[in-house]
């Protein structure tokens, strides 16, 4: 049975269980990652009483360095987000096995962020939703075009579930991961997220990550503040990502250590940085929710210290993210922009062009301007804020820090974080001649597509590639030579499985804008 928009019922169904056991294990990894954390804040307070409990922070360090780093060692694709894995996957560019990674990136990923290495659980928890819809769609002997909508539902709800926010998961994974609007996508996945997040709210009562107040709206006639601040964050955000891409490279560099143990480089750091400021350690909410008093206090302290916070944790996060252990950096690049907005707002206080009271608003817009610097999905960035905060009435702001910020980082050349990860990640893309089974590609016409206005038979379309059926609207189309392809089309193709990768780069040139994958 199917839905109005040609969603099964069966596969709908499935996406809920998908959300339930996604829902489980993000719980459990988010209550690991508190409880680790805990214990590791716990020592160093120790340390402080008895420089002994040293000896065992450094040993306790080393064993959880070696530990993922092995786990990175047997399955490469267990280091880092996870996220660069799960787009190649989506594209037809990248097989993984699902539980060799479900569960060495959950142990892993416990073991690592909850030392309080500047890293977030986000990315990883995407991950594991991601193989846990891998699982149940090779449980259920699903068709390949299904299993990636199980996938992409499985990545929506280990988001929604990381974050607790069920809108901004499903959100994330079709702007930036799948690339895909289509109803039996978007309605699977936010069924997933639904219920993912229903699970960690409920049964294991975790609650939105941050749960910042602000009351005062942003008044109109100060506005330039926001298209200041996002100059700023477009800027920062883009020097962020030089700094991610430039250390790997000087990580690939260093031969005295072998790449899996090179963990230990910022465990090193990590302990004086914990023994002094503690605070400043994790992924970084608690942090972002002690601001709200930080702002209050006055002087040209307040304004220094919270510069050295967030030099500090852009070079650590870097340090920390390029080292390949499991991670994410969804969390600290929220906290670097919530930095940059305290301090911001805190300089222009002092001076005495903004008052104290909307510091917070700025800390607020600038999360989810670094956010759309960055990752490049200024509605998630958006949408995300909004849920965390559990706010409505400050989307205008939002969205034109937002949007600057995106400007001024698309102005200076940047990319999608992911996409250039991905790239990393795989051989160029060539044809591959081996003969394998059937498989679909759904590609999206856009506007600005070379497809638009033009004849079926006019397009050079990839080799052994067959369109089967254009959507669009409600209506679908069978197509023949003499149909006329229209922007908001979707255009439904049988590709060989083993040539999808390459069938989708070649479409990504013709079409000259990203595809879905």
């Amino acid at each position: 049975m199917k839905t109005e928009g040609g969603t099964s019922l069966k596969l709908l169904g499935q996406a809920l269980l998908v959300g339930i056991f996604t829902g489980i294990v993000v719980g459990i990894f988010r209550i690991g990652i508190e409880t680790t954390s805990k214990i590791w804040l716990d020592l160093y307070h120790m340390a402080h009483q008895n420089p002994v409990w040293l000896l065992v922070i450094v040993t306790g360090l080393i064993a959880v360095a070696v530990i993922a780093g092995y786990f990175v060692k047997q399955q490469p694709h267990v280091g880092g987000s996870g996220i660069p894995e799960v787009k190649l996957q989506l594209q037809g560019k990248l097989s993984l096995s699902w539980l060799p990674i479900l569960w060495r990136k959950l142990i892993g990923g416990i073991l690592v962020i909850g030392t309080g290495l500047f890293l977030g659980p986000e990315g990883p928890s995407l991950q594991l939703g991601s193989t846990i819809g891998q699982g149940v769609g090779e449980k259920f002997k699903q068709s390949k075009t299904n299993s990636r909508v199980l996938l992409a539902t499985g990545a929506a709800s280990g988001l929604a579930a990381a974050f607790g926010a069920p809108l901004s998961g499903p959100l994330f994974v079709l702007e930036e991961v799948f690339h895909n609007f289509s109803p039996r996508v978007w309605l699977n996945a936010l069924a997933g997220a639904i219920a993912a997040n229903f699970v960690v709210s409920n049964i294991f009562g975790q609650k939105a990550v941050l749960a910042i107040p602000y009351e005062h709206t942003f008044p109109i006639t100060i506005y330039w503040h926001l298209v200041l601040l996002g100059i700023i964050l477009g800027l920062l955000g883009h020097l962020y990502k030089l700094g991610l891409f430039s250390v790997k490279k000087l990580y690939l560099k260093i031969k005295i250590l072998p790449r899996w143990l090179h963990g230990l480089i910022p465990m090193a750091f990590l302990i004086p940085i914990a023994y002094f400021w503690p605070i400043v350690t994790g992924p970084g909410n608690p942090l972002i929710l002690s601001l709200a008093k930080t702002i209050t206090a006055q002087g040209w302290a307040t304004v220094g210290m919270l510069a050295f916070f967030y030099l500090l944790r852009i070079v650590f996060s870097i340090i920390s993210y390029d080292s390949g252990l499991p991670s994410g950096i969804f969390l600290p690049i929220l906290t670097m922009g919530a930095l940059i907005g305290a301090t911001y707002g805190s300089l222009m206080a002092q001076l005495g062009l903004l008052p104290r009271h909307l510091i917070i608003n700025l800390v607020i817009f600038s999360m989810a301007g670094l956010f759309a610097a960055i990752i490049r999905a200024p509605f998630t960035a958006i949408i995300l804020i909004t849920e965390m905060v559990g706010s409505l009435l400050h989307l205008m702001p939002l969205a034109v820090v937002a949007f600057i910020a995106l400007l001024v980082d698309e102005l200076l050349g940047g990319r999608p974080i992911y996409d250039v990860l991905a790239e990393g990640m795989q051989p160029k893309s060539v044809e591959n001649k081996t003969c394998g089974k059937e498989d679909q590609l759904t590609v999206p016409v856009y506007e600005s597509s070379q497809l638009v206005d033009k004849k079926v038979a006019e397009i050079e379309w990839p080799k052994d590639t067959l369109i089967k059926m254009i959507r669009r609207g409600s209506e679908e189309i069978i197509p023949n030579g003499r149909t006329v392809i229209a922007a908001g089309d979707m255009l439904v193709l049988a590709v060989d499985s083993n040539q999808r990768g390459y069938v989708y780069d070649k479409l990504k040139k013709l079409q000259e804008v990203e595809l879905d994958g």
